[in-house]
């Protein structure tokens, strides 16, 4: 009874998934709307990634959040995951929130020139757009694709990446009432 029943969940759920329509959307600007026509009716799309952004870093009391939707269009500019580069900032400085004195600098960026506190930004937009560009161009466009790919460049640390990887999901399924996504949630029978 219990293994006909498991067959059944199972059929009604690979039924309800292949029944329904497949599409892609990538909004126009980060925070947007896009509308797209499933069979005969108009949908219409919320982007929420700045809002998940935000409520995440609020969640941490970071000094980036009203810097969320800069993530997000940065990272749409330079094609890179839109969770990057603020993941990078948790692992970093806990998302900004210990940083060398006027330095902007969430992500121990430039270490390497000797500094022993980095590279100094003018300002958080700043080190965003520099440190996504440094990603793009520095690491993605020579070859490095993945995050492990990344971290063998970005940090002498062997743990780097999982702990990058791991921002990356909890700021994944964080949703704006600040609770992870129910649809995260594992049901065993």
């Amino acid at each position: 009874m219990k293994k006909y029943l498991i067959y059944s969940i199972l059929s009604l759920v690979m039924a309800g998934l292949l029944s329904r329509p497949v599409f892609a959307v990538l909004p126009q600007e980060a925070g947007s709307t896009a509308s797209i026509l499933v069979g005969n009716e108009a949908k219409t799309l919320q982007d929420t990634r700045v809002k998940t952004l935000q409520s995440y870093l609020a969640a941490h009391n970071s000094p980036l959040t009203d810097y969320a939707a800069f993530f997000v269009s940065e990272a749409d500019r330079l094609s890179l995951d839109w969770r990057l580069v603020a993941a990078i900032a948790g692992t970093e400085s806990t998302f900004g929130k210990f940083v060398p004195n006027n330095s902007y600098n969430a992500w121990g960026w430039g270490i390497f020139t000797g500094k022993s506190d980095g590279i100094h930004f003018s300002s958080w937009a700043d080190g965003i757009r520099t440190v996504s560009e440094g990603l793009k161009f520095r690491y993605v466009d020579k070859g490095a694709k993945t995050v492990e790919q990344m971290g063998t460049i970005y940090a002498a640390s062997p743990v780097w990446a999982s702990h990058v990887l791991y921002f990356m999901e909890k700021i994944d399924r964080f949703t704006a009432s600040g609770v992870e996504s129910v649809d995260d949630l594992e049901i065993t029978l």
